[in-house]
């Protein structure tokens, strides 16, 4: 157990970080995975896939979790889908280090980080972000485009 720790402990602290408002919220869903994984870690079939993308999608079940207990679905808005945009910040993203990015990303509301988080880093489909969450299919692209909008207006600001 230390040992798979401390080769996935930095891993692990980042994908919680892009959940988190901040290191303290991501230190607390960390160590709520860390019992996950390790309370579940006989569940895991090498056969079935690699122990990174079974880690990652128990972290992440643990980051939700957090946040719906500090009713993080408050903050989600009920609107309708909207259309989608050019994305003109590609080139932006790449003069940004990674710790930049996480620490703008950070500062999203809640429902935007976790529907950015779920959709373009983890690759869940807005179906499935939907299902997980328990809101609409529009909601979920709604607030990933104004994610989106937002994040865009801080890298210009910054730029």
């Amino acid at each position: 157990m230390q040992e798979l720790y401390r080769q996935h402990e930095r891993h692990w602290f980042r994908l919680c970080l892009r959940y988190a408002r901040n290191r303290s919220e991501a230190q607390d869903m960390m160590q709520e995975g860390l019992m996950m994984v390790f309370r579940d870690l006989h569940q895991f079939d090498a056969e079935r896939g690699a122990f990174r993308s079974w880690s990652n999608r128990v972290m992440v079940n643990a980051a939700l979790r957090f946040l719906k207990k500090h009713q993080w679905q408050l903050s989600f808005e009920d609107l309708e889908a909207v259309g989608q945009e050019v994305d003109r910040s590609a080139s932006a993203l790449e003069k940004l280090s990674a710790k930049e990015i996480t620490r703008l990303i950070q500062q999203l509301p809640t429902g935007y980080r976790v529907v950015f988080n779920l959709y373009e880093v983890e690759g869940y489909a807005h179906r499935e972000i939907a299902q997980l969450l328990n809101i609409s299919v529009g909601t979920s692209k709604s607030q990933l485009s104004k994610a989106k909008k937002m994040l865009r207006q801080s890298i210009e600001s910054l730029l």
